[in-house]
């Protein structure tokens, strides 16, 4: 079995308004299937506003590291912004 890299995105909104749990729903669909969403949380930002701290695993041997996963999440309807906060291997 190959390692695996846990990334944890902050995913920011792209208002107060976004349903955060149907966000998070949305970006684990929009995933492949080598990709799996393992957790997530809402961490208020300010006004109201929360983002949506992810946890996601990729295959260690990802092509370009992060920045397929970056691309596919910010492509999602209700993201503003992505921001990769931790990357570490696990085995």
């Amino acid at each position: 079995m190959s390692a695996r890299v846990l990334v944890t995105l902050k995913v920011y909104p792209v208002d107060i308004e976004v349903d955060l749990d149907d966000l998070a729903k949305r970006i684990a669909e929009g995933l492949p299937k080598e990709y799996k969403l393992l957790d997530y949380k809402k961490e208020p930002i300010a006004f109201g506003l929360n983002a949506l701290m992810t946890l996601i695993s990729i295959p260690e041997e990802t092509v370009g590291g992060t920045e397929d996963l970056e691309e596919r999440v910010k492509r999602v309807d209700g993201v503003s912004e992505v921001e990769v906060l931790f990357v570490r291997r696990v085995s």
